[in-house]
């Protein structure tokens, strides 16, 4: 069972958490990972690209000129694609990229990713993250106490909190996501994972919809 030690706030061990075998114990999987990331990508984009096609450009309702005897070649729009300003011919036109992956691909994807943090040292358990009021400096200020001042950190909470969120914001390269929203591409993309002892209980309870 993966054993991790719970930091306070100045970077001293108050105690250590056990995490769940069935969830973080196993291999990390690369291929249901990059197939998570791709999901995610894909779900991200607009799909608002678009082209206009001969009968979307305006103009070109008259044939340009008659069909014979005039030694020209036969044409019915000056909106045709073979014309400057004519339509396109098989351009973009807006889609939904979106799809869905099983929920248990999902769910493997996100423990894989969670998986390989561990093992590479880059998730630290504080045992309670708060601050009175919104201020950077005094995020700033524990980030450095748990030697994360200058690193890309991604911040998981058990339940959402403005101060911290909003103490947060202003900092290059740190994010506050909770538990429950947590994903595979604000896990892969983050240098060091940072959660309280209770968002790391929180996360062996996730299921993903």
């Amino acid at each position: 069972m993966p054993e991790i030690e719970i930091k306070d706030k100045n970077n001293a061990t108050v105690g250590k958490i056990n995490l769940s075998d069935d969830l973080f114990g196993a291999a990390a999987r690369q291929g249901v990972i990059h197939d998570a990331v791709v999901n995610y990508l894909a779900n991200q984009r607009q799909g608002t690209h678009a082209t206009k096609t001969k009968g979307l450009v305006s103009g070109g309702g008259r044939k340009p000129w008659k069909q014979k005897h005039t030694g020209r070649a036969r044409s019915g729009s000056n909106r045709s694609p073979l014309w400057r300003g004519g339509g396109i011919i098989f351009g973009p036109q807006p889609r939904d990229y979106s799809y869905k992956l099983p929920r248990k691909v999902r769910r493997l994807a996100l423990m894989s990713a969670i998986k390989e943090k561990l093992a590479s040292g880059e998730v630290v358990v504080i045992d309670t993250l708060s601050l009175e009021k919104p201020k950077t400096k005094d995020m700033v200020s524990i980030l450095k106490n748990l030697d994360l001042g200058d690193k890309r950190v991604l911040i998981v909470l058990p339940e959402k909190d403005d101060t911290v969120a909003l103490s947060a914001r202003n900092i290059p390269g740190v994010r506050v996501v909770r538990a429950m929203d947590i994903n595979v591409y604000d896990v892969i993309g983050s240098g060091t994972m940072l959660m309280t002892r209770d968002a790391a209980l929180r996360l062996g309870e996730i299921r993903e919809s």
